[in-house]
């Protein structure tokens, strides 16, 4: 299988910031520069010189090899043309690299693995080739177990998984193999999108929805078609506070569906917004897609967390947080794969999780979430009724 390492081109420097923040509590960040493309694979640095303290191993003669490729005085040359065929074994990965013409030999060649990143490099008449470098593998391996060998004209390098439940649909994570590989996680579970901008929402859900496969659904459209009148006339003449209970009714006839993904209505018109109507938005994924102020990734991890904690807004509920550092709708892809690698984790995290939002919708979304209380459970009889979650 080929594979194109492509960059797009922008004049623009500035970048989209995504914190995301999970209550388990479980953090990651991503910086997304304004030139990715969610199409892309990386481009990849030249390197002067190399270490490692893991042995390598080259299955030719089964001999431990010196890891070290030193180059420091070498030319150093990136490819843009990666071509590699990947398969997953269950317990491990296996990526096949052409290692092009000339004759190579096992010290010429250096593999370094880490938790989440790969480097594969080659020495070469006189020049060493990158043949594949990123920082984000589709999911964590065991690096120490990491072992290679030529074949003929391939180097092929085998990967243990941390995971062996989980399959790989590719080596790297991407919009493609998120979108294909996410799927066997949710196990049809809905994902609802909440957030200031309705507009937002939207159009992240339609993303996500056609990568997923699942059913698109917006519940401002679903209103406007109810009304029959636009929302802005509708809140002019009937004010917010109806708005957001017919939303909730919505969110009620919404709440059994399976493999759709959902956009709320955006601000304090919305039910979202508001602290105790978040009893149906439990029966999904919840993502919280949140402008930020923050100039740099840390800030923007540090104001998500302070509004995770904001106990008087209705978004505070939400699993997981996306920050975004400005809005561009021609982004929405990269923005939707921030989600979905957001959830990707949060699900790792806990894998019970798709089978309690089963179970919770079953009982009937009572507002008992995450701790779901036995069958009979009345919340109108219980301390907790007047919870934010309730």
């Amino acid at each position: 299988r080929n594979r194109e390492a492509k960059m797009a081109s922008s004049s623009s420097s500035s970048s989209v910031a995504l914190s995301f923040l999970y209550q388990n509590p479980i953090k990651a960040s991503i910086s997304i520069p304004k030139t990715f493309s969610p199409y892309s694979k990386l481009t990849f640095p030249s390197i002067a010189s190399f270490n490692s303290a893991i042995p390598r191993l080259d299955y030719s003669n089964f001999k431990k090899i010196n890891p070290c490729l030193h180059c420091s005085n070498l030319p150093t040359a990136s490819t843009n043309n990666t071509q590699y065929e990947f398969s997953d074994g269950s317990s491990e990965v296996e990526l096949r690299l052409e290692l092009g013409q000339g004759d190579v030999t096992p010290k010429d060649i250096y593999v370094d693995a880490n938790e989440s990143s790969l480097a594969i490099r080659v020495q070469q008449s006189g020049i060493v080739r990158t043949l594949m470098e990123t920082s984000t593998l589709y999911e964590k391996i065991k690096p120490a177990e990491t072992i290679w060998y030529i074949d003929e004209d391939q180097l092929v390098i085998s990967l243990k998984k941390q995971n062996s439940d989980l399959q790989w649909p590719d080596i790297v994570e991407s919009w493609e193999s998120l979108s294909a590989g996410i799927t066997q996680l949710l196990r049809g579970t809905s994902i609802y999108l909440v957030g200031e901008s309705t507009e937002i929402n939207q159009r992240i859900a339609r993303e996500l929805a056609v990568g997923l496969g699942y059913t698109p659904l917006c519940t401002k459209e679903l209103l406007e078609a109810y009304a029959k009148q636009s929302m802005e006339s509708w809140i002019n003449e009937e004010g917010s506070d109806a708005v957001a209970e017919a939303e909730r009714a919505i969110l009620e006839s919404l709440s059994s569906q399976a493999r759709a993904v959902i956009a709320t209505l955006g601000g304090k018109k919305g039910a979202a917004g508001r602290v105790n109507q978040w009893r149906l938005l439990f029966a999904g994924f919840t993502v919280w897609l949140s402008l930020s102020q923050a100039t740099d990734e840390e800030s923007a991890k540090e104001e998500a967390k302070r509004n995770m904690q904001d106990s008087g807004r209705g978004y505070s509920n939400a699993e997981v947080v996306v920050k975004l550092g400005g809005w561009d709708p021609n982004y929405s892809k990269a923005v939707a794969q921030a989600v979905l690698s957001a959830l990707k984790r949060l699900i790792l995290a806990d894998k019970d999780l798709p089978g309690k939002k089963s179970l919770y919708i079953r009982l009937g979304c009572r507002g008992d979430w995450p701790d779901i209380k036995p069958p009979g459970w009345d919340p109108s009889t219980s301390l907790d009724a007047s919870s934010p979650r309730s």
